[in-house]
């Protein structure tokens, strides 16, 4: 296959979401992606239309390795010389997907994103025009790496595409990340108090210091026991409304 025809299907991995449907969720931008292969194996309309109606029933996963998928999907047309009838294919698709889904979302939406917004909150804090920016040089770079060396990887591979992905090991990576995303809240909340930015009741500062670190840790806990973030989120605006109000009061 021509590197210019495998450069184009990359590229049109970029639009996975484009047309995301309650239906089939990403199939058509999937389909829309592989179309460089089908013009460029010329195959008769026959042939095309089976293709383009096996690639249209219902794929999802996560976007950033929607591209790895991709890749490995092309490998396999290609050793069926561009049939589109090969029986293997979709459940190989089915299972990729799936997997991807799990590890894309446990690290880029539970990890990785929450961690480069802490980082932009704190530089907006202080005053750093710049901090949109800080989020864009800590979560772009991962993900647009992630969608380049998974196509290429998928493509090379094609059925063992996927080992690309599990030697990066990246669920434990976000449980580090979401280490460190803790610790740098927990700092931040003492940073706040020092400066006298502290919203609740006076106290003395190193109570208040504890405090807002066992706040920090109860909520990692409870999160972990399996309560619902929703429900953490609530109970805390209801407690916080209740120290103002008791601080009003007095």
């Amino acid at each position: 296959m021509k590197k210019m025809t495998l450069m184009k299907i990359f590229l049109r991995s970029f639009f996975i979401h484009s047309t995301l449907n309650f239906r089939r969720m990403q199939n058509l931008g999937f389909t829309m992606a592989i179309i460089p292969l089908i013009r460029e194996w010329r195959l008769q309309q026959k042939d095309s239309e089976r293709m383009l109606t096996m690639h249209l029933q219902m794929f999802n996963t996560n976007p950033y390795f929607s591209a790895s998928v991709i890749g490995s999907v092309v490998r396999l047309e290609e050793e069926q010389a561009g049939k589109g009838d090969a029986l293997d294919i979709p459940p190989i698709k089915q299972s990729l997907m799936g997997s991807y889904a799990a590890i894309g979302d446990i690290f880029f939406w539970g990890a990785l994103r929450p961690f480069a917004s802490i980082i932009a909150v704190i530089l907006a804090y202080m005053g750093l025009i710049l901090a949109p920016v800080a989020f864009l040089l800590i979560y772009t770079p991962a993900h647009f790496w992630i969608r380049l060396k998974g196509f290429i990887e998928g493509y090379r591979q094609g059925k063992k595409g996927f080992e690309f992905i599990r030697s990066l090991d990246l669920p434990r990576v976000a449980v580090k990340i979401r280490w460190l995303s803790l610790i740098i809240l927990a700092g931040s909340v003492i940073w706040l108090s020092c400066y006298g930015c502290w919203p609740f009741i006076k106290m003395f500062d190193v109570i208040m210091k504890l405090t807002a670190m066992a706040v920090v840790l109860l909520c990692l806990l409870l999160i972990k026991k399996g309560v619902s973030q929703v429900y953490i989120i609530y109970g805390a605006v209801v407690i916080f409304f209740l120290i103002s109000w008791t601080g009003f009061i007095n």
